[in-house]
Parts: structure tokens; sequence; C-alpha cells
């Protein structure tokens, strides 16, 4: 069934509905639109949120971020924050998808159905006008008629009149000759426009409408299929994004899964550990025997060397010296004005940057006497006078930057030696690689990197700065017929010294020999590559 067989007089009827098709895709567009700009003021809302409770120092400044309930949060607000992307991509994939598309739509529909109406419109004006013709032609040749019958009657009355003369009758005869005449030709051409109206008007309503009318019928049943392609966008653009809308939700179970209350216990002893020895018991003082009072050997006090040392508070209000308020320090190059824990780490900082810089001195010393190389054997490509300046410069660091880490490394060695005093351990810390927070990876600026504590033992040697930091250990590794047991990276580390070797968190490792005591542990990867990490780094098992 179709619009040019059934709806062959409804014109008008035709005219509204289509009007009424075009109408509702604009209206669509519209709401579409308008969802658009709720979904972008949403994602904009989400992201100024995000903004706001975002920390504003960096990680590496901020000490809160070595939390795991920081570290949560944070990841819990990226992950909000990709959520808000997500809607904007929603947004956006509505606006080319749907808005744009559906507007340049919705006008070339408008314009077909126009030419379709215009053309109806003419086709009812070519038969309208046909049918004014036809009704001219027929309302001519009854007056014709009439005119002839008229004419014959009064030809009939003066040819019986005997009182008219033969001039009078024969005039009336010719009057109504030529009316009859005419009478007939108007019949004849309102007969051949009768003909051809018929002709035109079955045309017209047989197969000029009823083309025009399928064509409209084609048209709005394209609009209406278009249109619900575009409702299926709707769903459609929000089905695109719910993956990673359900990652971005994962990730914030994980966030909060992570949370772990005793490792930020342990985190913040390892931030904010003085190292000093805990206060002995105040002694009794005498006084009523002051010749013979004496001040406690256990006050607060401060030896020649300028650095506080625990004491007996005696009248001293600083007896109780961790509770009481703390004094304003000029901060000094040693950080001798820190408590000993804080005081090794900072200094321990300290060490590992200019290590670094050392490091990429000596790089680009190398580098820069490999140009001159090429400079001497081919002129052409420059001036090997040109990089002496340069060079100059280079070793110049270099001496300064040997110097300061030799500076560094006594200073860590004696605030490592007061922060061992004050525990009474007997064993020397600075000769293995501190464990690791579980917090953070153990090459973390905080912590401090275990290639460069080593080197408070072996500072570079002012011959050459190619010298491993790790001299104890030897490349050349006696091959055992077979592991002796199993072991597992609970952390990262970078093996970037002569005799280490790299290793990634969680990877399985061949155990090749036991620590000796050093803190190292020699391993053997499975790809290859044997060589020594820290120990502390490791979860072993013998086999």
């Amino acid at each position: 069934m179709d619009w040019g067989t059934e709806l062959w007089d409804q014109f008008e009827v035709l005219e509204r509905h289509t009007q009424w098709g075009l109408d509702l895709l604009d209206r669509y567009v519209k709401f579409v639109k308008e969802r658009t700009e709720v979904e972008q003021a949403y994602a904009k809302q989400l992201r100024n949120l995000v903004k706001k409770y975002l920390p504003k120092r960096p990680a590496k400044d901020d000490p809160e971020s070595k939390f795991s309930q920081q570290q949560s949060f944070v990841q819990i607000l990226q992950e909000v924050n990709d959520f808000a992307g997500q809607r904007e991509l929603v947004a956006e994939n509505l606006s080319v998808r749907v808005c744009l598309e559906l507007v340049k739509y919705s006008q070339e529909m408008k314009q077909e159905r126009k030419m379709h109406f215009q053309e109806g419109r003419r086709a009812q004006q070519q038969v309208q006008s046909g049918f004014k013709q036809l009704e001219n032609s027929k309302r001519k040749f009854e007056r014709d008629c009439r005119e002839a019958e008229k004419a014959a009657q009064t030809a009939e009355r003066l040819d019986q009149d005997i009182n008219a003369t033969k001039a009078d009758v024969e005039k009336a005869k010719q009057q109504a000759h030529l009316r009859s005449h005419m009478a007939e030709e108007s019949k004849n051409e309102y007969a051949a426009q009768l003909q051809r109206f018929n002709r035109d008007q079955a045309h017209f309503y047989f197969s000029q409408m009823p083309q025009i009318f399928d064509k409209l019928q084609d048209m709005d049943e394209r609009r209406a299929t278009r249109l619900g392609a575009g409702y299926g966008l709707l769903s459609e653009a929000e089905l695109q994004v719910v993956p990673i809308i359900a990652k971005c939700l994962e990730g914030m179970k994980v966030a909060a899964d992570a949370v772990d209350a005793k490792n930020d216990s342990q985190v913040l002893i390892e931030l904010h550990k003085s190292g000093f020895a805990r206060p002995g018991d105040v002694e009794f003082e005498d006084f009523s025997q002051p010749m013979n009072r004496a001040p406690s050997d256990s006050s607060l006090g401060t030896p020649s060397d300028g650095r506080p040392e625990l004491r007996g508070p005696g009248r001293s209000r600083a007896k109780r010296w961790p509770f009481g308020k703390k004094n304003k320090t000029v901060a000094l190059e040693d950080f001798s004005h820190l408590p000993p824990e804080q005081q090794r780490k900072r200094l321990q900082q300290q060490l590992e940057e200019r290590n670094r810089e050392l490091q990429k001195e000596v790089d680009q010393r190398e580098a820069l006497k490999k140009m001159k190389d090429v400079y001497e054997k081919t002129p052409q490509m420059g001036d090997p006078a040109s990089l002496e300046p340069r060079i100059t410069e280079t070793l110049s660091n270099i001496e300064r930057l040997k110097l300061e880490v030799q500076k560094y490394e006594a200073w860590l060695a004696e605030a490592e030696s007061r922060v061992l005093s004050n525990r009474g351990d007997s064993l020397g810390r600075h000769t293995r690689p501190p464990d690791p927070p579980s917090s953070a990876p153990p090459d973390s600026s905080s912590n401090g990197s275990q290639d460069n504590k080593e080197s408070s033992e072996e500072p570079p040697s002012e011959e050459g700065q190619d010298t491993p930091i790790y001299t104890e250990f030897d490349e050349d590794f006696e091959e055992p017929t077979s592991p002796i047991g199993q072991c597992v990276a609970i952390y990262h580390f970078e093996g970037s010294s002569e005799g280490t070797i790299s290793m990634t968190e969680g990877e399985d490792l061949s155990l090749m020999e036991e620590d000796k005591g050093d803190g190292w542990t020699r391993v053997r990867r499975k790809q290859g590559g044997e060589g020594y990490v820290p120990t502390s780094y490791l979860r072993v098992s013998l086999n």
C-alpha cells in the first residue's frame, strides 16, 4: 500500500504530516543539543571539583603523598577526572553525530519536500486551468445554442408573418443559419476541450500525483528511519564509554582497597623519627647540700661540637624536649640543625644529587673528548680547539663535585654513626642497603637511592670518575653448578653500578649466592644476566 493509491485525494493531509515529521526531527535535535549542554556542564563541574581537592604541592615536595590514604584519595580524584572526560566524550559524540548531521539532513529533507509539493501544486494548477477552459467552452456552446435557437425562431416567425417583407425574412434566415453554424463550432470546441481535460485529469489522478505522493512517502520513510537511527545514537554514545567508566569505577575500588593503615604508620615513623635516644632517668639533686650539687649526666646540654646531646634537665624547662615548642634554627649545610635520623636522610639525598651531577659531568666530558677526536680526524667538521673551554669547564665541575661528594660522605658517615650510637646498634648501618618503605618504591627521593648510598663507603677516585660505586663486587662470577634457591623481587631495583643487576617488582630470580653479611645477594635473571641486588629487596626460599 502506498500514498499515491490510498491517499490520492489527501494532498493537504500529506502536506501537514510531512511538515510534522520534519518538526519532530528538529525537536529531537534541539533535545540532544540541550542534553550535550547538560553533559558538558556536568563534566566541567566534576573537573572543577577534582581541581579543588587535588594537592596543591607536587608529590615529591608533599610528605602526605607518601601515605596510602592520600595516594588512594588522589587516585580516586584522577578516576573522577577521567570519568568527567568520558562525559565530555558523550557530549562531543552527540553533538557531532546527532546535532550536526541531523540538522544538515533536516535541511536536505525540507528542500526535497518543498520541491515535491511545488511539483504537485503546478500539476493541480494545470488541471484547474484545464477545467476552467472546459467550463468556458461549455458556457460558450450553451450560449451559442440558445442564440441559434432564438435566431431560428425569429426567422420562422417572420416567414409566417404576411406583413414582413421578403428582405426581412431573408435576413432573418441568414442570421439563423449563422447562429446555427457558430453553435456547431462551439459544440466541436467544447467536445475537443472535454476530451483534452479528461485526458489531463486521468494523467493527474492516476499517474502524476501518485508519483509525487510516492516520492513524498519515500522521503518521509527515509526521514523516519534516519530519526530512529538518531534515537539509537543516544544510547550508543553511552555504551561506547561504559567500558572506560567501568574501569574508572574499578580504579576507585582498587584505590579504596589500597589503603594500608599499618603501612601508613610505618611511613609516618620513617618520615619523622628523630633518631634521638630516649631520655634517661632524671637524677635526684640534693639541694640540701649545695656544695655537693653537680649537673646530672643525663641533662640536655650542648657539647663542644655544637650538636645537641641528651642530658638531664636540672632546672631547665627543656627536660621534656620532645613535647615542648621547637626553636627556630638556622639551616646549616650539614643539616646538623635537624634530628639525627632526618639529618641522615637529608645528607643522603644531597649525596645522591651530587653523584648524579658528577655522573652527568663525566658523561659530558667523555662526549666532548669523542667529539674532539672526531674533529681532529676530520677537521672539516669543526675546530678541536673550540671544545677546549668546555672540556676545561667540565673538568672543573668534576673536581668541584668530587670534593662535595667527599664532604657529604663524611657528614653522612658521622650522622649514621650518631644514629647507630643512639640506637645502640653494634652493626654499621651504612654497610647494608636500607629497608625500603612499603608505601613507595625503593628508588623514591624520600628514601634515597641504594646505589648512591653505598658511595659513602667508597668515594669516587680522583684519578678517574668511571670507578664503580660498588667496588667490592667482582663481575667475574664463578658459575655454580645449579642455583641454591629461588627468590622474588619485592621492589624494583636499578642496577646501574658495576657488579649489580637490575630487577623489576615481582620478578622471579635464581639465588646463586646467599648474603654474606654485607646486605647484598647474588642472583641470576631468567632471561640471562647475573649480579648483586639488595637482600632486603628479596623474598628468598632456599632449596
